[in-house]
């Protein structure tokens, strides 16, 4: 049985494919057309998923989208009746000069007095019928058979990734704010704006027809909606090492919600808890990082990068901002936003997402104005991320420790766009009684194509469950015997889940021939050598440790925003220049933003205080001080690494590279960063031919075939031709 998992129509657009269960490929969109975090539909990733299953779309039996907007349906109807009478009053009293600014404006203390959690006034939601958020999964509507409702339903939010938050997004490519409709114009007018958005969504069929070249009526898969949250839980617990695991998605927004947890057991999932709209951790970090000038999609890791050059001096301020509350839940200062009131630009389309400004004034009265793009980084700049980070960290571990409650688990799945800040992830064994994590390698909403494929192929194991007896999945309030799993024994422990397949990496994309590399290097007339398996990582590590900057480009592409071996760059993390060296050279980023360590796994305790495994470079531990002057090059300035761990079994050549390195150095690590220079990583041999020529890099490693530079390399001089090796 074969099924086909999308994320469309928002940002890091992907396919997955699923075989009987396990997992035969799973790519970003951006790969391919090289636009980073790519939305729209993944016609290209749903096209290289097929081959790489050696199928048709025929032979395709399920197709799933992470969207569901059917769900919460009555909340987002409430909250677009509650915005659009505001919206209408604020208008109509502004005109009459009611507001005492003479400019007819409202602050958002104003609009929002007597709203509650979802925007609407308490009174309005005594009336709304009651969801227990602790139901089974596939509570669903069948949104053929009710079309009117589905689009009803377009009045969403939809969630973007690296702890991005975008509230308001209509999905079809235009300007979220609704115009008029976010103006005074009325809940018809919004509803109006969000039927494009719902029907995409409907339309799943038909934009796949569509990418395929077929018609709608030769596919006969069966088509499913899947809510956001619950696709990202699947992606973090069906393809753990976990038979039973506590599970948390946390990012900005989706479907309504912006934080789901549950306990996840064999082929089940039970949703115990959320977080809805307007509040949400990734709306605080992303409002920030616009506030300290940094605008684009996915910015929000320089503000990770740059929090441990200051001082949380403004943590009190982000408390008020971000306000914990009993059982996991937390709320927002709402006047410090424009998304629940105003609602927010943005642009999805197939380019790059754009958000528009989510930060109100309130920022700026508080911290003072805020940062343009581009300007010197203050002391500020650095305090206030530092006490942005530390306010996530509390509010991350605020939800987790209830979550430990009311599981007595200690195992965990961690998944969503907040799932990328590694600084976080690091400190959970140190912060709550979790002594196992496993973080899906594509935790922001790329990954949720793989969790569609795993929600539905659960409910496919559960079919021959009898109607009426429900799976039991069990909680500490049950009364059991929750065993204690070893920390040393860390994710590659023993591996107890029921539908066998495990992600130990994330090597699920497109892998090149011999051949077909050779034909790319003689198509760009470069001259290169050839070594056998074994000789390959030995002359590459040769270089490494003679301070050369190498392209090393191997087996399938990773999934998810990390290059893990497959397709990175790769130096000695001994030189405490090469950090410099990268940045004039290829990457050109920020100086304050700190290059990663890959190490042997086996090594991890020698080098880091904490030795759970990291292959997907998703935690960040401290570098053991005696250490630190031995690998400077990827040490940040806090002392700290985002580490890989790299063992035998999840990237054996990768392995190698490093146990020869180590044989002709002794230190068991090399600094990894990904293969790309301001663009999306390489997918193609050519487009690692590419960045070799526009680049200064000394030596690009293809498969077993390798490319050197001429004379001048090394030491900042001018560039030669590529040559063959001596």
């Amino acid at each position: 049985m074969y099924i086909l998992g999308i994320n469309a129509y928002h940002g890091d657009a992907a396919a997955a494919i699923v075989r009987d269960g396990e997992l035969l490929a799973a790519v970003e969109e951006e790969r391919f057309n090289r636009v980073k975090h790519c939305a729209g539909f993944p016609a290209e990733s749903v096209r290289y998923c097929l081959r790489a299953a050696g199928v048709g779309i025929e032979e395709v039996e399920h197709v799933g989208v992470s969207r569901d907007p059917s769900a919460h349906l009555h909340k987002k109807i409430l909250f677009a009746a509650g915005r659009a009478a505001r919206q209408g009053a604020i208008a109509t009293r502004g005109e009459l000069g009611e507001w005492g600014t003479g400019k007819g404006e409202v602050s958002s203390r104003e609009a929002g007095e007597g709203i509650s959690d979802f925007g609407l006034r308490n009174a309005d939601l005594n009336t709304a019928p009651h969801l227990d958020p602790a139901v089974d999964f596939e509570t669903t509507v069948d949104l053929e058979k009710a079309p009117n409702l589905g689009a009803v339903a377009g009045l969403e939010t939809t969630t973007a990734d690296e702890t991005s938050a975008v509230p308001g997004d209509n999905g079809n490519g235009g300007n979220g704010d609704g115009g008029n409709a976010q103006k005074g114009g009325g809940i018809f007018a919004q509803i109006k704006d969000r039927l494009g958005n719902a029907a995409k969504v409907r339309d799943l069929r038909g934009d796949l027809a569509k990418a395929l070249g077929v018609s709608k009526k030769s596919l006969k898969a069966q088509f499913h909606n899947i809510e956001h949250h619950r696709a990202h839980l699947a992606s973090s617990f069906y393809v753990s090492p976990f038979e039973r695991a506590a599970l948390l998605s946390i990012d900005g927004f989706g479907d309504f919600v912006s934080t789901m947890w549950a306990v996840g057991e064999g082929n089940s999932i039970k949703v115990l808890g959320q977080v809805e709209y307007p509040h949400s951790t990734g709306i605080v970090y992303t409002a920030t990082t616009q506030f300290l000038g940094f605008p684009h999609y996915g910015d929000e890791g320089k503000v990770m990068g740059l929090a441990p050059y200051g001082r949380p001096r403004f943590i009190e301020e982000f408390r008020d901002i971000i306000r914990t509350e009993v059982r996991g839940q937390f709320r927002l200062n709402l006047d410090y936003f424009r998304h629940h009131a105003e609602g927010v630009d943005m642009s999805w389309d197939q380019g790059s997402p754009v958000i528009g400004r989510i930060f109100s004034d309130e920022f700026a009265r508080v911290f003072g104005p805020a940062r343009v793009p581009g300007a010197p980084l203050t002391e500020r700049e650095q305090d206030i991320a530092a006490s942005l980070q530390q306010r996530l960290e509390e509010v991350g571990f605020h939800v987790l420790n209830h979550l430990h409650e009311q599981t007595g688990l200690t195992d965990l799945g961690l998944s969503g766009g907040v799932a990328y800040n590694s600084v976080m992830n690091g400190k959970i064994l140190l912060n709550t009684p979790f002594r196992r994590v496993f973080v899906q390698p594509a935790a922001g909403d790329s990954g949720t194509a793989v969790g569609v494929c795993y929600q539905i192929y659960s409910q496919v194991a559960r079919a021959g469950v009898p109607a009426g007896v429900e799976q039991s999945v069990r909680l500490r309030s049950d009364g059991d015997e929750i065993s204690e799993s070893s920390g040393e024994q860390g994710i590659n422990g023993p591996q107890t889940n029921s539908l066998r397949y495990v992600m130990q990496g994330a090597y699920t994309g497109p892998e090149f021939t011999s051949g077909e590399i050779c034909r790319e290097l003689q198509a760009s007339n470069l001259q290169f050598e050839m070594y056998t398996d074994e000789d390959v990582t030995k002359h590459a590590a040769r270089d490494i440790a003679d301070g050369l900057v190498v392209g090393w480009f191997q087996g399938r592409m990773e999934f998810g925003p990390r290059a893990l071996g497959n397709r990175s760059i790769v130096v000695d993390p001994r030189r405490a220049d090469m950090k410099a060296i990268l940045n004039e050279r290829i990457k050109k980023r920020e100086p304050f933003r700190p290059f990663a360590p890959s190490i042997l796994e086996e090594r991890t305790g020698d080098y880091f205080e904490q030795s759970h495994p990291s292959p997907t470079m998703l935690m960040v531990y401290q570098v053991r001080p005696e250490r630190r002057a031995e690998i400077p090059a990827v040490t940040h300035v806090d002392g700290s690494g985002r580490l890989q761990t790299v063992s035998r079994e999840g990237n054996l050549r990768y392995y190698q590279l490093i146990s020869d390195f180590n044989e002709l150095t002794g230190v068991p690590v090399v600094l990894n960063t990904s293969f790309n220079e301001n663009e999306p990583i390489v997918c193609t041999p050519r487009h690692a031919i590419d960045c070799f020529l526009k680049t200064r890099m000394d030596v690009l490693y293809v498969g077993n075939q390798a490319v050197r530079r001429g004379p001048g390399t090394g030491d900042g001089g001018p560039i030669g031709e590529p040559t063959t090796f001596e």
